[in-house]
């Protein structure tokens, strides 16, 4: 199945925008893994299982596990998604960008051993940088285009000679000559709701990956009102509602009962999500 048919499926199976994002910390584990990165698919699993109905996608952070020698946790932990969840799609978010064979075997890297459905990347290197993962039939590639961090501003937010800023120009590439395996998409940041529409207004049909609610503060209805289309009740414009501290890392949380608290959690942020889309489009 396609990237973009899987993510189809889990909204309409889970009745979810949300994506957890999986950015294992150890020195924020509850106690008794506090600080033990042996522990990191145990930790990431135990969410997992607790929020697998209630998500559209999961999101591993892959420099979370490189940073402790943890790469064969992360291969380990994208099977058991895939087994334990196999109509949700795993997004590894790496944010390569690089060309040529280099991409090519990070290609591989993602898609052949990790087994994730889709990526992010940097696309400043241009379409020769993004072509190796679009040659793998199905894989989405998500680019960056407007993200959530202030200083994003400082590139994508400079006029080119056509009068189009830097987002809006990757924006109409993605949604246009680019998209050759029909798997493309976005990410937006949810700190930023009038980009977020604009850029929906450039690419209209194309899945829209938004980190920045929750702990970064992104407003869960003014994203939704900006990113999300629908059409005959069907989704005609997907949107992917990233949350990671927020879930992972609950104030309630305790000890053995962590994966309950961000179960709680993730039951909030998808029932806020769904209050969101029936109020904007009511």
């Amino acid at each position: 199945m396609s990237f973009l048919a899987k993510l189809a499926q889990a909204e309409r199976a889970n009745r979810s925008l949300l994506c957890v994002g999986l950015d294992p910390d150890p020195a924020r584990f509850p106690l008794g893994m506090r600080g033990d990165p042996a522990r990191i698919f145990e930790f990431c699993a135990a969410i997992v299982e607790q929020t697998r109905d209630l998500v559209i996608a999961f999101k591993p952070q892959i420099a979370y596990f490189a940073a402790h020698g943890a790469e064969a946790q992360l291969e380990r932990l994208i099977a058991h998604i895939h087994d334990t969840a196999p109509a949700v799609p795993v997004i590894l978010d790496a944010k390569r960008g690089d060309m040529g064979t280099t991409a090519e075997q990070y290609a591989r890297e993602v898609f052949d051993r990790y087994g994730a459905d889709a990526v992010t990347l940097s696309p400043l290197l241009g379409f020769d940088s993004i072509e190796p993962y679009l040659r793998h039939a199905g894989k989405g590639v998500i680019l960056l285009c407007r993200t959530s961090n202030p200083g994003g501003a400082d590139l994508q937010e400079q006029r080119l000679a056509s009068g189009d800023r830097l987002y809006e120009h990757i924006a109409r590439l993605a949604a246009g000559p680019w998209n050759t395996n029909g798997q493309i998409g976005l990410v937006v940041g949810a700190t930023f709701p009038a980009e977020i529409a604009r850029v929906r207004e450039l690419a209209p049909h194309l899945p829209l990956l938004i980190p920045g609610i929750g702990a970064q503060g992104g407003d869960a209805a003014a994203t939704v009102r900006a990113g999300w289309r629908s059409e005959g009740g069907t989704t005609t414009a997907p949107i992917i509602v990233s949350s990671s501290r927020a879930v992972l890392y609950p104030a309630d949380a305790r000890g053995a009962d962590f994966a309950a608290a961000s179960r709680r959690a993730a039951e909030a942020a998808r029932r806020e999500l769904a209050s969101a889309r029936s109020a904007a489009f009511a």
